[in-house]
Order: C-alpha cells, then structure tokens, then sequence
C-alpha cells in the first residue's frame, strides 16, 4: 500500500492546473444541498417551540410535509450526486478528464436507481451498527467506504454486491483510510478559520486523495 503522502502527493499532481473547475465542482454540489434544504428551512424559521407545543397538528403541517421533501430530496438528489462527486475526481486522477462538474452530472443520472439504493443501503447499515454503539458504526463506514467507486466500476454487481466488495477490499486497510483522512486535520481547522470557504479546496484535494487510495486498495486486491 502506498503511503498517506504519495495519495496527497498523487491527488495535488491530478488537481495541478484543474483547482478552479474543482472549486467549481464544489460550489455546484454546495448550491444543490442548499437549494433542496432551502424550502424546508424556511419554513422551520418560523415555527417556534410555543406552536410545537400548543398546536402539534399545525406544527407537523408547517414543518412535516417540508422535512419529508428534505429526505426525499437527500436521497434521491444529494445520495446519487456525492456518487457522481467522488467519481468525476476519480476521472481526473486515472484518466486526466478535467470536466468536473459535467462529469459530475453524468456520473448522478448514470444508473441513478441503483446509485440511490447503493447509498441508501450503506446509510442505512451504518445508522444500524451505529444504534449499537457509536465505534462500530465508525468502523463499518470505512469498511463501506469503496462503494461509491465499486458502483461505478463494476457496473454488473447489485449495490448490496457492491457494499461486500468494499467490505472485503478494505480488510486490514480501514485504518489507512483513517489515517489518510487524519493527515488532512490541520487543513480542516484552517478551513473552519475561514468561514468553512477554504472546504471548497480541501473537499477536491481529499476526494482525489481518496480515490487514490480506491486505485490502490483496489489494485491490492485483485493481486490477491
């Protein structure tokens, strides 16, 4: 297994010349949460904890309707366009294909069912383990973590296939993942100084750091 430092070294090789359409990238993905939150938020603005209490039927019309067309939208937008994200930067990183935010796209409406079952099975697993305790749910989210790509490479496995795979390409390598992730804390508390905007870069740079390390597990396992 390569080193956390060949991924970062990898990642900012693919991202050379390519920052501005990756923070495009960013923006593009931050604007669609925001524009399928928006609806529900504000209508929670103006709902105090006095009507919750005094008019629950009126609180569940005012906020109800509004937080089930927030999860509806979370998973089927937002699930399959995280799918499509990490994907169009694994693009960048194996083939050079710079078009991020098209590729995004592309990557979302690209078996969009099965990309949306995929996700919500692997949300739904980990909330499982989660409700055991908190670790084990950590841990499965490692375990799971290769999904995202495995969906896209291996058009032919079902998204529970898909979620095995990984299970099995991550044995003895989750805690590199952690470890590549935990390489990157000193830009995220520099970020969080910023106002959260310096997320727009570090977001690309550990995507592509990450799906480095997918190439690299990946290659690991098929040798064995």
């Amino acid at each position: 297994m390569k080193t956390a430092k060949e991924l970062r070294a990898e990642a900012r090789a693919a991202l050379s010349g390519n920052w501005a359409k990756a923070v495009v990238c960013s923006i593009v993905m931050v604007l669609v949460a925001i524009a399928v939150g928006a609806f529900y938020m504000y209508r929670n603005i103006s709902v105090d904890e006095a009507m919750a209490t005094s008019d629950p039927m009126g609180y569940l019309k005012l906020v109800g309707w509004p937080m089930l067309l927030f999860l509806v939208g979370g998973i089927f937008l937002l699930y399959p366009l995280q799918f499509g994200y990490y994907n169009a930067f694994r693009q960048l990183l194996k083939e050079g294909d710079a078009d991020l935010t098209n590729n995004m796209f592309r990557n979302t409406f690209s078996r969009w069912g099965r990309n949306v079952w995929g996700y919500f099975l692997m949300t739904l697993f980990i909330f499982l383990w989660a409700m055991l305790l908190y670790i084990p749910g950590i841990i499965k989210a490692f375990s799971y973590a290769m999904t995202p790509y495995i969906l896209k490479d291996y058009p032919e496995l079902s998204a529970n296939q898909a979620i095995n795979l990984s299970i099995k390409m991550m044995k003895g390598h989750k805690f590199d993942l952690f470890y590549l992730f935990l390489t990157f804390i000193g830009w995220a508390i520099l970020a969080v100084f910023t106002c959260g905007i310096g997320y727009l870069w570090l977001t690309p740079y550990m995507s592509t750091a990450m799906a480095a390390f997918y190439e690299d597990v990946k290659s690991s396992y098929v040798a064995q």
